[in-house]
């Protein structure tokens, strides 16, 4: 007796339709399964046919052949379980009548046959929406976050006897759809940048990162400010439109770190700390899973004390930055994730932390400060868009009644720059001004006669990279959308400029 059914596999976020085909044939009892199966999917065996008897079924007692095509296409994870289970008993005659024909099955068994929720649920529905599968047998814990599939039936079961009676029909199972209109409880906001007193500099920096999605590194002495300013940047960013959302969930599904979240709304904010390793940054392990730059893919990497992360780990930050992938070879596997995020860094000047303060000492002779600011690499510096130096609030500013620009303000501008880049790109794939490329920034960033004897200028005195005058080209156009201007102006340029002069005066 033979059966067949689908399921799937992931490599990074595509998944691949695996066919499971089941024999039971005559001879000595025995439970085999071939086509390239990790150790997690040869343990199965053990788990299908515990949950198979301990729900009720006799598990049949002939030479039992699973087969899991193309047999060349290496498999991994527990997700295989309900399709095994299913294959089995489909092939022992349970099913009579049933066509498995444009279904998959998703789920892990407990030995008590209970379907468990698995790691990828929404990256994998997606996937097999677009290779024609139409219904998916799901674990019902994940059946908020595969219900955003609109054009798939998602039947989420809670065990083997409901499975087992939804296919023979004596049970009815709905196919199960979320509200994508329903809004998620919003955390309330503890961050707003209204806290901040003073800092007027710092603050317009950030819209200006936040308009464009620039990068942004933000220099100067302990207690200026410079991490709490940082940590209010998601309350001034515009929500995921729906298909970046889908984006982010995918990966957070793939990572396991969904939880019971139905889809993600919010700009991921990412925070490692300096001791975190390049695998935990870049991502990595056997089977390669998505580190600190895709989680927080369409939102902010955030490095406080940035010299104080290893150099290492510093410079594998370079690629990612640059082409907003990252791709991740290991011997099993050889992925690529997506890495298109908005990278904020804060620092000090020196060692302790008082070079160029005007209220304290600085303790750190020039080789130290050197040392310390040579963790740095020009080529890692040339990437960030934007550079800050802040100074300690006085105490008249943090002492002022004067109200201090809110986040809700700062957001509005922000949401303005963003739908007029939404405009100008539209059709291109692109959809802030930092993700322009030669082509664009020569069509959309033009400069004026008087701007580019401006940049001349600069350019020589400076001794600036191609890469650098290319940054300062898309901040100056971010400016310009600011201020609502269809053209770059000699002022935005020349603000454009300001913010890269910090590294000649620290680095030069």
């Amino acid at each position: 007796m033979y059966s067949k059914v689908k399921t799937c596999v992931l490599q990074g976020l595509d998944g691949h339709i695996v066919e499971v085909e089941v024999d039971l044939s005559r001879g000595m009892p025995m439970f085999t399964i071939v086509g390239l199966p990790d150790a997690a999917i040869k343990e199965s065996k053990e788990r299908v046919r515990t949950a198979i008897r301990n729900s009720g079924f006799d598990f049949p007692l002939s030479r039992i052949t699973v087969n899991l095509a193309p047999a060349n296409l290496k498999k991994d994870g527990s997700q295989m379980d309900m399709a095994i289970a299913a294959g089995i008993l489909l092939a022992d005659g349970l099913f009579e009548g049933f066509d498995p024909e444009g279904m998959a099955f998703l789920g892990e068994l407990s030995l008590d046959g209970t379907v468990n929720p698995i790691d990828g649920a929404l990256a994998m529905i997606i996937s097999l929406r677009n290779l024609g599968i139409r219904r998916c047998i799901i674990p019902y814990d994940n059946r908020e976050e595969c219900g955003i599939i609109e054009d798939v039936e998602i039947i989420p079961v809670k065990n083997l006897v409901e499975l087992t009676g939804y296919l023979s029909g004596e049970r009815v199972i709905r196919p199960y759809i979320a509200d994508k209109d329903e809004k998620d409880p919003l955390e309330e906001c503890l961050y707003d940048f209204s806290d901040i007193k003073g800092q007027d500099g710092l603050k317009r920096t950030m819209e200006i990162s936040a308009a464009g999605a620039h990068n942004l590194l933000i220099i100067g002495p302990p207690g200026s400010g410079k991490t709490m300013a940082a940590r209010r940047i998601p309350g001034i960013l515009p929500q995921l439109s729906f298909e970046e959302s889908i984006e982010v969930t995918k990966i957070y599904s793939i990572s396991g770190l969904l939880g019971k979240s139905r889809l993600i709304k919010e700009r991921p904010f990412r925070a490692p700390h300096h001791s975190s390793s390049g695998v935990a940054i870049i991502g990595g392990g056997r089977i390669p899973k998505p580190g600190e730059v895709s989680l927080a893919h369409n939102g902010v990497l955030f490095f406080d004390e940035l010299p104080e992360f290893q150099k290492s780990v510093l410079e594998v930050l370079r690629q990612p930055l640059e082409d907003g992938f990252v791709h991740i070879s290991r011997a099993n596997a050889s992925l690529s994730y997506p890495s298109d995020f908005m990278f904020v860094a804060s620092m000090n000047p020196c060692p302790c932390g008082y070079y160029g303060d005007p209220m304290h000492q600085c303790t750190c002779n020039q080789n130290q400060i050197d040392r310390y600011l040579g963790k740095i690499s020009h080529p890692l510096l040339d990437r960030i868009d934007l550079h800050i130096e802040v100074l300690p609030v006085k105490y008249e500013e943090l002492k002022t009644d004067i109200p201090s620009r809110s986040s809700d303000e700062m957001r509005n501008s922000v949401s303005i720059a963003r739908e007029i880049q939404l405009d100008r790109f539209s059709g291109l794939k692109i959809y802030t001004n930092s993700q322009m490329g030669n082509k664009e920034i020569k069509k959309f960033c033009r400069l004026t006669p008087s701007s580019d004897k401006i940049m001349k200028s600069a350019f020589d005195k400076l001794r600036f990279s191609g890469r650098t005058y290319n940054k300062i080209l898309k901040v100056a156009r971010t400016l310009a959308d600011l201020d609502g201007s269809d053209n770059i102006d000699d002022k935005h340029l020349l603000e454009a400029i300001q913010y890269r002069s910090l590294d000649k005066k620290y680095w030069g």
